[in-house]
């Protein structure tokens, strides 16, 4: 993925969010020379991950298969004695029939909310240890009320409407075709994308970047770099 690519699709990002009336912190905007200022008060920032987020799951076709976030605040699934916080929350673009590929986790209890814009679809299956989806039966909370499947499921969130989704429920996501893109919020427990995402179709998470401009949004990816120098 082009730094190119990854600066405007930022900028777009935050247009939408500001359009939608959420604001991001301010460090959302730090350009590397204020990173570099700033970084001895920003250890926190840099090993829990928060920040800017964009991925094509290696597809090198980000508009069909891809995703943009920003994570708010974290905790540490490896340290939680200096970073305690038990929950962690993230804000996403996502882009009319744009896919983030069918995915669980191992650990994590997320809430995936419409925070507005168009209709968001998610599509759900049980799965097992074996990193496989399964037909089996499974039950998911749509705003606090129960509702069982026999096997695989698909349903649509109008904006305000939020699901549970659970350990080893596996999901793909995607903005609903002629209603625009979805402005969706993340509430979790703690989340470490490096260890506790399973693509049931092998995708990998993060895309190589091809640094044809410079930088002017730093991504999480980028700070721990930073942080190696």
């Amino acid at each position: 993925m082009k730094r190119s690519f990854i600066n405007k699709k930022i900028r777009n990002s935050i247009k939408f969010f500001t359009e939608l009336n959420f604001l991001l912190p301010p460090f959302a905007f730090y350009s590397p020379t204020e990173w570099k200022e700033k970084f001895s008060q920003c250890q926190e920032i840099c090993d829990i991950q928060l920040g800017w987020d964009i991925t094509s799951f290696g597809t090198n076709n980000f508009d069909e298969t891809g995703l943009i976030l920003f994570t708010l605040r974290n905790g540490s699934q490896k340290n939680p004695e200096k970073y305690p916080k038990p929950y962690a929350e993230k804000i996403m673009l996502i882009q009319e029939t744009q896919v983030t590929p069918c995915h669980f986790h191992w650990h994590k209890r997320e809430d995936i909310i419409n925070r507005g814009g168009g209709n968001l679809v998610i599509e759900m299956w049980q799965s097992n240890k074996s990193e496989k989806r399964t037909d089996g039966p499974f039950n998911v909370n749509i705003d606090g009320i129960q509702h069982h499947f026999d096997t695989n499921a698909k349903i649509i969130l109008h904006p305000g409407q939020s699901i549970c989704l659970t350990p080893y429920l596996a999901h793909r996501f995607y903005a609903q075709s002629s209603f625009g893109p979805v402005m969706a919020g993340e509430v979790s427990t703690v989340n470490d994308d490096t260890t506790d995402n399973c693509f049931i179709d092998g995708q990998p998470r993060f895309d190589p970047i091809i640094e044809d401009e410079e930088i002017k949004y730093m991504l999480a990816t980028d700070l721990l770099k930073m942080k190696k120098i």
